[in-house]
């Protein structure tokens, strides 16, 4: 079996993690993985570092000629059975430069919104419904999402992500201690995402008066950055919080933050999967988080976690109080949840079901 991944995103985040832990999984498989990306990306270097074969090249969009000449010539001289995109664009450029070949076209999707949503005259439409051969979707929702878009159900198929449970496990944090001069009795609640809208941060801090006239002695960090950033600080300024929420800004040390947290929340209004809720309950801590897109396929509400209905600060003020008052019963949907995560949710479990998908589409074909 011989794959070709397309990722055509310039900057480092969560799909990119998981197309280098797809790529280097195959590759402890030994089957033939190669990689097609923008030769500025992060992923060109951490995927060569692995021992990937990596061809770059400026991409300009999805109907750049020049990254489908040389994207076809790749494809004529390697004589992939799949081409595995992990990006909108590189759906297109796939299916432009493969036109002719032999190659099978599959497209992994993260997001749990509509493929109209950003489609002009829907022309999405004939995207999905003719410019690949088949699909991944990260989460059954996702998969609903598209089904009910009109995609055939019987060519989406669900692998949902996975980490390596072990990523943050030695990683210190009394740096932090001292950084930001946490207190013993004080209770330390993070969530750590880009601050982009459908991460739903302003309904966190809107939550957040309501938490500490409960429970003084907690202390909210938000990890990370995004076009959102000024706002959500003009929004803290305003509710006079003070050194009750710090905006982190971005870290290298995100493990870090999760060693010292007594609580993750994920505040999202979408969210494919929700892998930073993996990475907490991979990590025992207990998980506050929103029902909506793939979320509820991980924490199952009162087992591994709890879940309130999106863009509520009432119902967010609530579950974290209750989660940071009990802490035995918050343990225990922890531990549950690393069972969980640890089982159906590891990078080896990821892997495989992508190689699944690889045969039974290689099969369909045949």
């Amino acid at each position: 079996m011989k794959i070709l991944h397309i990722n055509t995103e310039k900057t480092w985040r969560g799909g990119e993690q998981q197309t280098l832990n797809l790529m280097m999984g195959l590759k402890k498989r030994n089957i033939q993985s190669h990689l097609f990306c923008q030769h500025t990306a992060p992923l060109a270097e951490k995927a060569t570092t692995a021992g990937i074969t990596v061809f770059t090249t400026p991409i300009h969009g999805e109907i750049d000629p020049v990254a489908v000449f040389k994207l076809r010539k790749i494809i004529k001289k390697n004589n992939y059975h799949i081409i595995h995109s992990h990006t909108s664009h590189a759906h297109t450029l796939a299916f432009l430069a493969s036109l002719g070949t032999n190659s099978l076209r599959l497209v992994t999707r993260r997001v749990d919104y509509s493929i109209f949503r950003h489609s002009f005259l829907h022309l999405s439409g004939i995207k999905y419904r003719y410019m690949a051969d088949a699909f991944i979707a990260v989460s059954h929702k996702i998969k609903q999402v598209m089904a009910n878009d009109g995609i055939a159900s019987d060519r989406i198929f669900v692998a949902h992500s996975g980490i390596n449970t072990e990523r943050f496990a030695s990683a210190p944090y009394g740096h932090l201690i001292n950084e930001f001069n946490i207190k013993d009795d004080e209770k330390v609640v993070i969530n750590s995402a880009h601050m982009a809208g459908h991460k739903g941060q302003e309904y966190l801090v809107k939550a957040i008066p309501a938490v500490i006239k409960k429970i003084p002695s907690a202390r909210f960090f938000i990890v990370g950055e995004g076009e959102l950033l000024g706002e959500l600080k003009a929004l803290a300024e305003t509710l006079t919080l003070g050194n009750k929420l710090i905006f982190t800004g971005f870290r290298h040390d995100v493990g870090s933050f999760y060693k010292i947290c007594d609580l993750f929340v994920m505040s999202s209004l979408q969210e494919g999967l929700g892998t930073s809720i993996l990475d907490a309950l991979a990590m025992g801590k207990p998980v506050v988080a929103t029902h909506t897109g793939g979320i509820p396929e991980i924490i199952s509400n009162g087992e591994t976690g709890r879940l309130v209905p999106p863009a509520n600060p009432d119902a967010l003020a609530t579950a974290i109080i209750e989660l940071l008052e009990n802490p035995e019963f918050a343990m225990k949907m922890a531990m549950n949840g690393e069972e969980k995560v640890r089982k159906y949710f590891s990078i080896d479990a990821m892997v495989d079901k992508n190689i699944r998908v690889y045969k039974q589409i290689l099969m369909k074909k045949r």
